[in-house]
C-alpha cells in the first residue's frame, strides 16, 4: 500500500495562500463606504403637467479659484463632474426659447467672464467634452452670468420662479448663478389631453355594453351604453354591438339597420374584414 508525500515547503505555500485569500475576501466585505469627491444630485420640478429632472455630479469649491481657473473661461466644460448633466423633460418644452422635443439631453455650457453658452446635445449618455458631438446640439443660447451675494460650496441646480406654464432652471456655483428660462406651452397640451379624453370617451360605454352584451346582463342597460357610444362616436365596432344587443331583445329590423349601418362604416376598415361575413350571416338570419 503507497501513500502520497507532502513536503513542507508545498504545505506552507498553500497554508499561506490560503491565508492570504481569506484576508482579501474579509477586507473586501469590511471595506466602508466613504463620500465621493462630486456626489451625485438630483433635482425635479413639475411644470403645468409637464416633468423635468436634471442629474448631475456635485463638485465643491474645496478653497480653489473657480471661473477662469478650474473652470477656464471660453472652453466647453461638461458642467458638473464625472458623467455629462443630464436634463430629462417629459413633453415638448422651450429652452431659452428655442423648441425642443420631450426626452433627454446632456448639457455642456461655454464659459465666459461676460457671457455663457448654454447647449443642450441629444446624447446624454456621454463622459465629457471629448466625446461631445457639434452636430448632435439640439440648442444652443446665450446667457448672461449673476454674481450672487453668498457664495455656495457645491454646484448646484435648482428651480426658481416656477409658474403652470414657466421656470427657470438655474446653476450656481461659488459666487455665481447662471439662468436659463424654460417654459411649456401647457394650455396647448391640457386641451389636447381633453380632446383626446373626449374622443376616447365611447369607448368605456362600448366596453360596457359589450360586457353585458357577452356576460347575458340587462339589455336594456347595455342598449343605453352602446346607444351613449354611438353618439360620441359612431363607427361600425359600436353599431355592430347595438344590432347584437337589439336582436336579443327581440327587435330584428331595427338589429338589421344597426348591422347594415356598420356594414357601411366598416368599408376599408381591416379589423372590420375578419367580422364581415359573420354581420353579413347574422342580417340574414334575422331578416328570416
Amino acid at each position: 500500500m503507497s501513500h502520497r508525500r507532502f513536503s513542507s515547503t508545498a504545505f506552507s505555500t498553500a497554508a499561506l495562500l490560503t491565508l492570504a485569500l481569506g484576508a482579501g475576501a474579509v477586507y473586501a466585505q469590511s471595506a466602508p463606504e466613504t463620500p465621493q469627491p462630486s456626489p451625485k444630485a438630483r433635482a425635479d420640478q413639475r411644470v403645468g403637467i409637464t416633468d423635468f429632472s436634471i442629474e448631475y455630479s456635485s463638485p465643491a469649491v474645496k478653497g480653489r479659484a473657480i471661473w477662469g481657473a478650474l473652470v477656464p473661461f471660453d472652453s466647453l466644460w461638461r458642467t458638473g463632474a464625472n458623467m455629462a448633466t443630464k436634463l430629462t423633460a417629459s413633453r415638448d418644452f422651450s429652452f431659452g426659447g428655442k423648441a425642443v422635443p420631450a426626452g433627454s439631453y446632456s448639457i455642456f455650457t461655454i464659459p465666459g467672464k461676460s457671457s455663457w453658452t448654454v447647449i443642450l446635445n441629444s446624447n446624454w449618455e456621454q463622459g465629457g467634452t471629448d466625446e461631445h458631438d457639434d452636430k448632435l446640439d439640439v440648442a444652443r443660447i446665450t446667457v448672461t452670468p449673476e454674481t450672487m451675494s453668498s457664495s455656495r460650496e457645491r454646484l448646484t441646480f435648482l428651480y426658481a420662479d416656477t409658474t403652470d406654464a414657466s421656470t427657470n432652471l438655474d446653476l450656481e456655483w461659488e459666487k455665481l448663478r447662471v439662468r436659463v428660462p424654460i417654459t411649456v406651452d401647457t394650455k396647448a397640451q391640457v386641451m389636447k389631453g381633453i380632446d383626446s379624453s373626449i374622443a376616447d370617451a365611447w369607448r368605456p360605454h362600448f366596453m360596457a355594453a359589450r360586457y353585458l352584451l357577452d356576460n347575458n346582463g340587462d339589455m336594456n342597460q347595455a342598449l343605453a351604453y352602446i346607444n351613449t357610444s354611438i353618439g360620441i362616436q359612431p363607427g361600425w365596432w359600436n353599431n355592430w354591438i347595438k344590432a347584437q344587443v337589439l336582436a336579443k331583445l327581440g327587435k330584428k329590423s331595427e338589429a338589421i339597420a344597426s348591422a347594415q349601418q356598420s356594414q357601411t362604416l366598416g368599408k376599408g376598415n381591416e379589423t372590420y374584414a375578419f367580422f364581415s361575413d359573420q354581420i353579413a350571416k347574422s342580417i340574414e338570419d334575422w331578416k328570416k
